[in-house]
């Protein structure tokens, strides 16, 4: 039997089949994406296709046997679903797409999970990219966030769903996408360095407290 994560699946409620998710960068796909998913998952028989909460399309219900086969045909990379690393990167449509945007999340978001997709972490990781503060991205339930709105973008750090939610606090804001960037691997620098093993953002917060990442990381309080 495969254990969660092996060759990058995920074992159901049956404890007799799996759940496939390959990645798809920011939710977005391509109609020839769709059709080969679509002809895998008849091809063996998948119980179910589920577009989940992390904008992935899990084929649901395989057998342990179809997985390679399965890995083989789609032609995709693994979507990291479990394991302490970078989970997924969750962006919205942004001004590429939606009237209400006001910074580019689709680009930024893009940007974000190729640089750090699936990358180990000290605990399990989440990012957002919403386009403006609607945060459609919830963007505010993530250990890193990020809030589009007319003079650039407002950072948050330490949000989180689960048992005990949290939301995250405002780290910086008016922050240019060149610099947002930056940020973002300070923070992640910052997090490796200070979090203990399995440890969320948030908690490592609570521990330290927001002053210690702002002076570590050369924030004023005004940022």
């Amino acid at each position: 039997m495969l254990n969660d994560g092996d060759r990058g699946v995920i074992i159901q409620r049956d404890r007799e089949t799996y759940a496939v998710a390959p990645h798809l960068p920011c939710g977005m796909v391509t109609p020839e994406t769709l059709r080969k998913v679509a002809d895998v998952a008849e091809k063996y028989k998948a119980q179910a296709i589920k577009v989940t909460s992390a904008a992935r399309i899990a084929l649901i219900g395989v057998k342990e046997e179809d997985v390679d086969a399965i890995w083989a045909d789609l032609g995709m990379d693994v979507g990291n679903v479990v394991g302490i690393c970078v989970r997924s990167v969750k962006a919205c449509p942004g001004t590429t797409y939606c009237k209400r945007g006001q910074q580019d999340s689709l680009a930024v978001g893009f940007e974000l999970d190729k640089k750090y997709h699936g990358m180990e972490m000290p605990g399990k990781m989440k990012i957002g990219v919403s386009g403006c503060p609607n945060q459609c991205a919830e963007t505010s339930f993530k250990d890193i966030g990020l809030v589009g709105i007319p003079k650039g973008w407002r950072v948050y750090v330490g949000g989180n769903g689960g048992a005990n939610p949290r939301i995250g606090v405002s780290l910086a804001q008016r922050i240019d996408t060149e610099h947002v960037l930056a940020l973002v691997d300070k923070i992640i620098d910052y997090y490796r360095v200070n979090c203990k093993p399995r440890e969320r953002m948030g908690k490592m917060i609570e521990r330290l407290g927001l002053e210690h990442m702002e002076e570590s990381l050369g924030l004023g309080t005004d940022s």
